[in-house]
Formats: C-alpha cells, structure tokens, sequence
C-alpha cells in the first residue's frame, strides 16, 4: 500500500496547520526571543525539525529511493548523529547535558520533548504528517513560555501532560491499529517488494541502520535458498504446532504479528509465504516511538541495531513528566474504546511470532541522577495500567485461543566465528522432536512420582532451592511437568511446571545472565513461600543501584514476584555449541533456558488461559497451570497477575544435583554433579 496515498485524506486537513507551524519554527531561528541558556535549546530543536522537513521533501518527491547507497548512509547518520555515543554527551537528548546546561529540573523536561520531536524521522518515513504537526505545536507552545521570561518547571510540566492526555486518542488507538490491521503494509511492503539483494532498502525503514544490519543482511542474502527455507519453515511450523499441542484452532485465526530485527528480511520474506498458505495474513509493525507506548524492558515490532543504548536507558521512565491517575485512566478509556474499534481485528489474531537475535556485547548502563524516574506511586499506578490494560486486551484476544512462536538468531557482532555459530544456530534450532520427546518423558516420568524437587549449585554457585510440586490425585493420567519440544519456543528442550508457591524456597544464584539488554553478574534471589523476599547483583559498585537494576528489568517494578515457572533444560547440544565457541554470556534467554534449569518469577506459563486443558504426547493432562496466586483471578482478575514472566538459568558447569524427593523420602536423581542420570537420559551427556 502506498502510504502517501493512506494518508492522503488525514495529511490535507493537517497540512494547512503544519505549514504555519513550520513557518513560526523558522522565525525561532532568526528572531532570538528565548532568554539564555534555552535559546540555544530551542534553536538547535528548530533546525532539527527543518531537517525533517527537508527530508520529508525527498521522501514525498519519490526522490529519496533514487539516492545511492551512500547517500542514504549519509542521510541516515544525519538524522541520528547528535545520539550516537560519540557525541551523546554533547545532545539535549541527553538528560544530563540538559540538567547541565537547562537547569537540574528543566533541563530533563525538555531533554525528554526533544527526544519525542526525534519521532518525526518515522512519521515522516511514513508520511503520518499529523504527527508531526502536533509535536511542532508542542514545540512552538513550549517556546511561546520562554519568550522575555523563564516559566515555571510546573508551567512546563503541565503542557507535556495535557499533550500527552488530549492527544492519546491519536497516539494508542493507532498502535492498537498498528497492532492488527494488516492492511498497515508500511514495513511488510519493503520486506515483500524491495530487491532484497539492493541493501539500500535497508535505508527505507527510516530507523537507524549500522554496519550490523548491513552485515547481517548481506550474510543472509548469501545462504542458500535451502537454508533460508530450514530458517523459514522452522519458525512457521513452530508457530502452527503450538497451536496443535496447546489444542487451539488455528483455522479461526486469519492474522500473525511478524517481529524481528532489520537484516532478517530473506528469512521475514519466505516465512510471509508460509503464513499465508496457513491462511494467516502477517501484520508487521514497528517498535513503539511515542512514550506513552514505550515498555521500559522491550522492544516489540522491527528495529535496527540501538544507536545508542544509553539513550534508550536514560530514557526508559519518560512518563514520569506526565503519569498522573488522570492520565491512567484516560489512556486506559481511550485503549477499551480502540479495541472496541477494532475487535474484528482483534478477533482475527493469532499472535506473535518472533524472530530475536544475539551476540552483542553486553551493556553496562550508567544510572544518571537527572534521567527521569517514576517515583513510588507513580511505579504502582504504573503497574495497575498495565494490569487494567492486559484485562483489556485479553478480553479482545481472550489467550486460550492464540498462540506464539520465538526464534533467535545470531549478529556479526558475536565476533569472528560468525558464520560457523550461524550454522550450528541453525542444527540447534532443528534438532530431532522425536528423541528429545522420549527423552524428556523419562524426566517427567521421574519426577511426577516427586512432591518437591530439590536444586543446588556447585563451586562457587551458591543455589538452594526446594520447587514444591502440584498432587497428582490421578497420575495414570495427570502430570505436573509439560514435554516441551520444537514449537512456541525454539530451539526444543526443556520440561517445566508452575510450582506449588507454599514450600517454594531458597536462594537461586548464578554468576551470569542476560535479561533481555542486561548482563547480570552474581545474581542473587531469595525465595520464602515461593516469592522474592530479596535480590542483588554485582552490576554496581553500590549495592543499591543493584537492587535498582534487579527491581527494573527483573521484578518490572514489583516489591515482589512469584515463582511462576520451574523448568530443567535438556538442550545439551546447544551448551556444547556455546561453551566451543566460548558464548554462553552472550546467548539469548531463549537459548540459554534450555541448557540447565531455569526459574521464572512472574506469571505462571498458563496465564490468561489457565482453564484450558493442555495435554503432553502421551496423552496426559498437565495440572500444574495454576498457583496460590493465579487462582485468584477467580474472585478478582487485578489480584491474579504480573503480566511479566523473566527467565533466570543455571548453566550446567555451576549445578551440582537436581533431584525429586517422593511423600516417602525417596530420592530420584535426574542431575548429579552436572550431567543427567535419570534412566533414558544419559544420552545427554555425549555432547557434554
């Protein structure tokens, strides 16, 4: 679909109020009637958005498609030169430089609409020139302030909120739109009708585009059409077999969010071809650009490579200008009423199917005291928004009828056995559903003769952990532990369960992990009852930026999180692959989870649909969908949960035992000192 043409109704009635918009923003650059400092803030902002414009001009003309591949480098290192890290430090994107320079409070204020006007690059990619009128207009009000007279931080403030307040009916009901209409072809369009061999399509996204996507891209354009189609059929199929194993029908879904990351576009273009002979239409769409659809913890839709992490970091709680009970309870008004719009749509979604990469460095964030944060009763009403607003969306998309697929990948950056580690990804994630089946029924066999199962660290790993199991009332044909092979999660190999949260205890340690961006070092959590009491890592000189990380990326602001998942990883091969290429710290959880046990806090795996049946291969029904806390959603949904589930591994080389204990006493090995034991799993250990 041409955009230009999509838009072409809503851009006539705006374009007049845009015109004068950016005929007023010239004048800021000639006039100088903004007091010092802000003069400086606002004249740089004002060339910013002239830019844009001159940009929007190639894109309109047609002229911006023609541009040679080095062109659009040039263009798109303009656009994003004053966030890149070697000059961060000198941008009012960056909340410290404008406590420096604006002013400890107002500095980040405006630090945060200067970081909302960078949104007009994708409006303007995708001629959505409303949005830039409106963030002109903010803009222009915002200056209008400062005009002969220094306001208020709170006069300041109060037009961010009303900003985000009023224009909200704009701003979430079309990423609820952007969600599920798959006639929004924007990025399906370049992935389905570009030259794939030509990388400057690359360029025609409008984010940003470094040398990983431009690699990545070219290695793939390489494969051969055969492995292209293993990658392809891999992912589709998986997403097809969950809704196979989980019993949901996939005949009644007509639509499938398609996500990854810039580079992948082979791969995205083979597997629209396989949606669509499922009778599954793919939505793609991009990763937020307004705050107020931002998640502070992921990304979801296509992205490129960060150009600056520690921009996206110190920016993470931009809200905090604007997170009001009034505007809670706007935003979520405004989302029941767009799904409401919407519910065809909504009704027609299968859910997500994910393509993640792995292998950059790991980041160290620095926690800057002028970046902004959500205070203690903005975090709680925070999280009863998102509460508020998962009741919603699963009223429109109930969970019991969709389903999901993840898959990973790795980038150049993993460094310079790349193309080997691509390969052996690929053996990994279509390794034989069959053995590992009979493989992990020996487990589970195992260990629902079980009441509690017992888990501890070896050398320096300080884990010790009791998971208290579900009672089987029927075991001939009940089960606590799920046989989890090649499906919504990819690659194969792993049991789990939600576990009983009373007799849940102990600590969970491990040296390192990746949750999502973040490599945690000696990470630690202590459970009573199946829930946190405690947490720490060693991220931080001070213990208590620690915490603070732990809180944020694990906890997602919570005081506390359940135990919600226990798993044990059977993924051997892919230990074996990450320890000869030595990139165990920088596999992905999707990975990392099948190669030792692993723990979850949040949501159990079952949540929103708890009260389907789900069966394993031998035909026996898996009872542990529930616990102490899920249950609850019975009397009161808001009680019932997180809507996070985090993932936490230990290796293999830092576990010592894993073991059920049976109501008798008896001990049932399935790990001792780091390899398998349990009779029919031995097998395990060659690539060990």
């Amino acid at each position: 679909m041409n955009y230009e043409e999509l838009f072409a109704r809503e851009n006539q009635a705006v374009r007049e109020r845009m015109e004068l918009s950016l005929e007023r923003i010239k004048t800021m650059t000639e006039e100088h009637t903004a007091l010092p400092p802000y003069d400086r803030y606002f004249e740089k902002t004002a060339a910013f958005i002239l830019m844009i414009q001159e940009f929007y001009g190639l894109i309109k003309s047609g002229a911006y498609r023609r541009l040679s591949l080095e062109e659009l480098k040039a263009w798109n290192h303009r656009l994003y030169e004053d966030i890149l890290p070697e000059n961060y430090d000198a941008s009012y994107a960056n909340p410290a430089y404008g406590a420096e320079k604006l002013g400890s409070d107002m500095g980040p204020a405006l630090s945060y609409v200067y970081t909302e006007i960078r949104g007009q690059i994708v409006f303007a990619m995708e001629h959505r020139l409303t949005e830039i009128t409106i963030l002109n207009e903010l803009f222009i009000e915002l200056y209008n302030l400062f005009e002969g007279e220094v306001p208020s931080l709170q006069a300041v403030k109060d037009v961010i909120y009303w900003f985000n307040s009023d224009y909200t009916d704009l701003t979430v009901e079309y990423r609820v739109r952007e969600l599920l209409d798959p006639s929004l072809s924007f990025g399906k369009d370049i992935v389905t009708e570009s030259d794939l061999n030509d990388l400057r399509y690359l360029y025609f996204y409008g984010e940003y585009v470094s040398d990983q996507e431009l690699e990545i891209a070219d290695f793939i354009n390489h494969l051969p059409q055969e492995a292209i189609g293993r990658m392809a059929d891999t992912y589709t199929e998986g997403y097809r077999k969950g809704f196979e194993v989980m019993g949901r029908d996939l005949s009644k879904k007509r639509t499938v969010a398609v996500l990854y990351e810039l580079g992948f576009e082979r791969m995205v273009k083979k597997a629209v071809e396989n949606f669509r002979a499922l009778g599954l239409e793919p939505v793609i769409y991009r990763a937020a650009v307004w705050s107020v659809n931002k998640n502070p913890n992921r990304k979801r839709g296509f992205f490129g490579t960060s150009p600056n992490r520690q921009y996206e970091y110190d920016h993470r709680y931009d809200s905090a200008l604007y997170m009001k009970k009034g505007f809670a309870d706007r935003k979520l008004a405004v989302l029941k009423t767009a799904y409401e719009t919407w519910k065809k749509q909504a009704g027609d979604y299968g859910g997500p199917a994910v393509i993640e990469t792995f292998g950059e460095e790991g980041f160290r964030p620095v926690n800057k005291q002028k970046a902004l944060s959500l205070n203690e009763k903005q975090e709680k009403l925070t999280i009863s928004l998102t509460n508020d607003s998962s009741q919603t969306v699963n009223k429109y998309i109930p969970g019991e009828e969709t389903s999901f697929t993840i898959i990973a990948f790795p980038k150049p950056s993993i460094g310079k056995d790349f193309r080997e580690i691509f390969d052996d990804t690929i053996r990994i994630n279509t390794l034989d559903y069959e053995v590992y089946k009979e493989i992990q029924q020996s487990i589970i066999d195992r260990l629902d003769r079980a009441s509690y199962v017992v888990v501890t660290g070896k050398g320096n790993n300080r884990t010790r952990l009791t998971i208290n199991l579900h009672t089987l009332d029927h075991p001939d044909r009940q089960t606590n532990f799920e046989n989890c092979v090649a499906d919504v999660n990819i690659p194969l190999g792993e049991v789990f369960t939600s576990p009983v949260l009373a007799g849940t205890e102990g600590t969970l340690h491990v040296s390192s992990v990746y949750i999502g961006d973040f490599q945690f070092k000696n990470l630690c959590m202590e459970f009573k009852d199946g829930k946190v009491i405690s947490y720490s890592c060693d991220n931080f000189e001070e213990a208590q930026a620690g915490k603070a990380l732990v809180k944020q990326m694990i906890l997602k602001n919570h005081d506390t999180l359940p135990m919600g998942e226990f798993a044990i990883g059977t993924n051997t091969a892919a230990y074996a692959m990450a320890q000869k290429y030595g990139i165990v710290d920088k596999l992905p959880i999707l990975i990392v989870e099948k190669m030792g046990p692993h723990f979850a806090v949040g949501d159990t795996c079952y949540s929103w649909s708890e009260d389907t049946a789900v069966f394993n291969p031998d035909g026996k029904e898996i009872i542990a969908r529930d616990n102490e806390i899920s249950v609850l959603r019975k009397e009161d949904l808001s009680k019932a949960y997180f809507n996070c589930h985090t993932d936490i591994t230990i290796p293999y080389r830092e576990l010592d035992e894993i073991y059920g204990v049976t109501s008798e006493g008896e001990k049932l090995p399935v790990i001792a000192d780091g390899k398998f034991v349990a009779e029919g799993t031995k097998t395990l250990n060659q690539a060990l």
